[in-house]
């Protein structure tokens, strides 16, 4: 890479937060807190806060691709990481555009529901999702509920989510990280399943309420590790590490879900 592009850039194709917590707002935090290029494409406005989501306005499919090939053809990216996709029509557009790239990797956050429960994707779009996207994927983020719609069954132990995640990957995607936040316990375990190997990473769980765009800050902490020639397993890592700071450092905000603090590497 040359230096002007050293750092590692990524393309963000999300929903935006009007809260600042979660969704493409939490990616570009996180990416440029671990020291990458954050590019988007938007797919949808919110209006939410730490309470929950409100409204959701979508952004037409062709204008989501065309603001995903005007980047990609310019700037360039070394990562793409996708996080709501709320319909059939959208997935598939960012998929066909997305098998364009095929060299650059793509990391699949499948968003299905906000913190507060709201649904994010609709019903119908999950058969595209698991069909046309996730072929595509380096890597799928799904946290439990989100695994458990993929894969067709109940996840209650750590041993389930290592069936789940060779479920998902049968969809065809590189490698599986489920996400162990769901389950009950004082401790946390995430799976990781990448060349019919399972790696886990466990911690001690940290109780608040604070936790409002974790798994959009996961994801795009990957993605933002892939773009800077890291491992998988390097960027679960780091990733982890991040979010868990940002939660223990998290500003407060709100009477419900509060967000995280994002810029705690950059104090």
């Amino acid at each position: 890479m040359t230096a002007a592009n050293n750092m590692g850039r990524v393309l963000i194709v999300a929903g935006s937060d009007s809260g600042g917590g979660a969704g493409i707002q939490a990616d570009i935090k996180t990416v440029t807190a671990l020291g990458g290029y954050a590019a988007t494409a938007v797919t949808a406005l919110t209006a939410q806060n730490t309470q929950g989501v409100h409204d959701v306005v979508g952004v037409e499919p062709d204008f989501i691709a065309k603001q995903m090939n005007v980047v990609l053809d310019d700037i360039g990216a070394d990562c793409v990481k996708t996080g709501m996709l709320h319909n059939s029509a959208v997935i598939e557009t960012v998929a066909v555009t997305c098998a364009v790239w095929p060299n650059i990797p793509l990391v699949v956050d499948p968003v299905m529901f906000a913190k507060g429960g709201h649904a994010l994707l609709e019903v119908s779009a999950v058969h595209s999702l698991t069909t046309k996207l996730l072929p595509l994927a380096h890597v799928v983020t799904p946290n439990i509920p989100e695994a458990e719609a993929l894969a067709d069954m109940e996840i209650k132990s750590v041993e389930d989510m290592r069936s789940a995640c060779l479920k998902i990957a049968k969809f065809g995607c590189k490698a599986v990280l489920l996400k162990g936040g769901h389950l009950d316990g004082d401790q946390l375990t995430d799976v990781l399943y990448e060349n019919d190997e399972f790696e886990l990473f466990e911690g001690a769980r940290i109780e608040s309420r604070h936790t409002h765009g974790t798994g959009c800050t996961l994801a795009s902490a990957l993605a933002a590790g892939l773009a800077q020639r890291r491992t998988l397993s390097q960027s679960v890592a780091r990733g982890r590490d991040y979010v868990r700071q940002a939660i223990l450092t998290a500003p407060g905000f709100g009477s419900g879900h509060g967000p995280l603090n994002h810029g705690h590497t950059m104090g």
